[in-house]
């Protein structure tokens, strides 16, 4: 009489082991870029939401309001001119990692008057008209960048500025 056998042996578990660590070596810088990829994602669509508000407040209101943009990704909305917050986000909130760079090159807020536009800031500064969001982990082919313009008349569009020029989500 022969005796099966019954579990694994210690080569089969070897060999399981080794190509599960192969795999996991594979698949880990792929992931870390998908994760920071997803940071300047969660950072771009935050902005934009928050400009959005502020301009719908303003509008709401009829008051100027003005979005502020702080350290890493936080941003801040504010009644004008007494500077009451009404609504802010944390970079911690999800992009901890993304990094932006505004235009004119050190703006950091843009206001809104009661119809909507782009009005004057209160201490005289450029307004904002476009933020880049990158990652400060990922950078060259990894990284996908996306920009935010906003218009003269106070509408943003979220675009990516690596597509061709045939591609929707090109940038102007």
């Amino acid at each position: 009489m022969s005796r099966r056998q019954a579990g694994l042996t210690l080569i089969e578990i070897i060999i399981a082991v080794a190509v599960l660590a192969i795999l996991t070596t594979l698949a880990v810088p792929s992931y870390r870029a998908w994760i920071q990829n997803s940071q300047i994602r969660t950072a771009a669509e935050s902005i934009l939401n928050g400009l959005q508000t502020a301009r719908a407040e303003a509008v709401k209101r009829n008051v100027r309001t003005e979005f502020e943009i702080g350290a890493g990704s936080d941003w801040s909305i504010k009644l004008m001119p007494a500077g009451d917050v009404i609504q802010s986000r944390s970079s911690g909130e999800g992009s901890a990692n993304a990094q932006l760079a505004t235009q004119p090159a050190g703006a950091s807020r843009i206001t809104f008057n009661g119809m909507g536009w782009i009005a004057a800031n209160d201490d005289a500064t450029p307004s904002i008209t476009q933020v880049d969001v990158t990652s400060t982990v990922v950078t060259g082919t990894e990284a996908r960048p996306l920009r935010l313009v906003i218009t003269p008349g106070g509408s943003v569009k979220m675009c990516d500025p690596q597509v061709p020029a045939d591609d929707p989500r090109v940038c102007p």
